[in-house]
C-alpha cells in the first residue's frame, strides 16, 4: 500500500498543477491516468496473495480522496475501475472473477453504464441484442460512460428479443464500439462521461455476465459506488482549502479598511479559512468512518449480512449528504478570502463548486436523508437500487 502511495504521489502533483489549465483547454489527462494505472492504482485493495497491495477499504478510500483533491475529474473517471476492484476484493463468487482479476493485474482500466438517453422510464434498456449463430449482435447508445475514453473494457446492458436483459463486457477497441467526447455538464468536464455507441458489435456467450436472479445476503451492492462519490466530494473540499490557503498566502491583499497589514492576518479571512478547513475535515471524517463500517460487512452471512448491509448503506447515505454539503460550502467560501480578483476566470476556482454540484446530481441527497430518517424512525430498510 505504501509503495503505491509513493509511486502515485508525483503523478498526483502533476495532476494538481495542471487541472485548471487542462479544464480550460479540454485536455484529457491521458498520460497521467495511464501512469496511475501502471502504478497499480486499481490493485490497492486487492489482497497481496492475488497480486494487489492489500489495502483496507479505508486506505483505498483515503487514496480516492487524494486523487480527487488533485483532480476530481480524474477521480471520477477512475470510479468504474475502483468499483470493479472492490467487487473482486469482496466477492469470492463474482462472475468471471479470475478473468477480471487478470485484467486488473494487467493494469487495465474499466468503464461502463446502463444509462441511455433514448426515452422511457429511468433504467429502461433500449439497446438491443439479437442472436446471429453462436454470437450476439449489439446495437444502441449509452450515456454517462464515465471514464470511457480512458478505459480498456466497457460493461453495459442490452435487451434481447424475448425481453431478457443481457449484461456483458467488451474491449473498447472491438469493431463497432465508438466512444464520443460529448459530455457537456457545467462541471466534471474531463470525466469522459459521454456517449458510447454500439453498431453491430459482436459478443460471445463467455463475455456475458450470468444473472441467476438470486438476491445476495447483502443486497446493497451499490454502497461502495455511493461511498466513492462521497470520497470525490471530500477531495473537492480538500482542494478548495488548498487553493484558499495558497491564494491568501501568495496573492490576496487586505481590504482597505482591514485592521491587518496582510490578508493572512485579517481576522475575517482567518475565520473563513477556518470554516473551509472544518468543512473539508468533516467530509473526510464521515467518508473514512463509513468506509470502515462498510468493510465490516464483508464476510458476514445470512440475516447478519443483511442487517449490517442495511446499516452501512444508511451510514454511507448520511456521509454522502455531509460530504456534498461540505464540498459545496467549501467551494463557495473560497471566494470570501479575496476581493474581486479572486473571481478571475484564469484562476479557475469556480470549477470546485461546479464539480461538486455536478457530482452531487448523481443521486438526490433529499432521498438519502429521507431514507436515513425512515431507517432510524421505523427500521425501514433502504432501497436496493444501487443508489444506497
Amino acid at each position: 500500500m505504501d509503495g503505491i502511495r509513493a509511486d502515485v504521489a508525483p503523478i498526483l502533483r502533476r495532476l494538481a498543477e495542471t487541472a485548471r489549465q487542462r479544464e480550460i483547454d479540454r485536455d484529457f489527462a491521458f498520460a497521467e491516468v495511464r501512469a496511475l494505472a501502471e502504478a497499480g492504482i486499481a490493485l490497492t485493495g486487492i489482497a497481496v496473495a492475488e497480486g494487489g497491495a492489500g489495502g483496507s477499504l479505508r486506505e483505498v478510500t483515503d487514496l480516492v480522496i487524494e486523487i480527487a483533491r488533485a483532480d476530481s475529474s480524474v477521480a471520477q473517471a477512475l470510479r468504474s475501475s475502483f468499483l470493479i476492484a472492490n467487487q473482486v476484493a469482496g466477492r469470492p463468487d463474482l462472475p468471471h472473477r479470475e478473468v477480471t482479476l487478470a485484467r486488473l493485474r494487467n493494469r487495465d482500466l474499466f468503464a461502463g453504464t446502463s444509462n441511455e438517453r433514448s426515452g422511457g422510464a429511468s433504467g429502461q434498456v433500449n439497446a438491443t441484442a439479437r442472436r446471429d449463430g453462436a454470437e450476439w449482435v449489439i446495437d444502441g447508445e449509452k450515456y454517462y460512460s464515465t471514464g470511457g475514453l480512458y478505459a480498456n473494457w466497457f460493461s453495459t446492458q442490452a435487451r434481447t428479443e424475448d425481453g431478457t436483459v443481457l449484461r456483458f463486457t467488451v474491449p473498447v477497441d472491438r469493431p463497432g464500439v465508438e466512444r464520443l467526447d460529448d459530455f457537456d455538464a457545467v462541471g466534471q468536464r474531463l470525466t469522459a462521461s459521454g456517449t458510447t455507441r454500439f453498431t453491430g458489435v459482436r459478443i460471445t456467450d463467455d463475455e456475458v455476465t450470468p444473472t441467476d436472479g438470486n438476491e445476495p445476503a447483502n443486497p446493497w451492492q451499490g454502497s461502495y459506488a455511493q461511498l466513492y462519490l462521497a470520497a470525490v466530494q471530500a477531495g473537492i473540499a480538500a482542494r478548495a482549502l488548498d487553493d484558499a490557503v495558497a491564494y491568501v498566502r501568495e496573492k490576496a491583499r487586505p481590504i482597505k479598511h482591514s485592521s491587518a497589514s496582510t490578508s493572512a492576518e485579517d481576522p475575517y479571512v482567518r475565520q473563513t479559512v477556518g470554516e473551509i478547513a472544518a468543512r473539508a475535515q468533516a467530509a473526510r471524517a464521515v467518508v473514512l468512518l463509513a468506509a470502515e463500517t462498510l468493510e465490516g460487512v464483508r464476510g458476514r452471512t445470512g440475516e447478519n449480512a443483511r442487517n449490517a448491509g442495511a446499516a452501512a448503506a444508511v451510514e454511507i447515505a448520511q456521509a454522502g449528504v455531509i460530504a456534498i454539503e461540505s464540498a459545496l460550502a467549501a467551494a463557495e467560501l473560497v471566494f470570501d478570502v479575496g476581493g474581486g480578483s479572486i473571481t478571475d476566470r484564469a484562476l479557475g476556482f469556480d470549477r470546485h463548486w461546479r464539480n461538486a454540484r455536478t457530482a452531487a446530481n448523481h443521486n438526490p441527497r433529499q432521498w438519502k436523508q429521507a431514507v436515513a430518517g425512515a431507517f432510524h424512525l421505523t427500521g425501514e430498510q433502504p432501497p436496493t437500487t444501487g443508489l444506497f
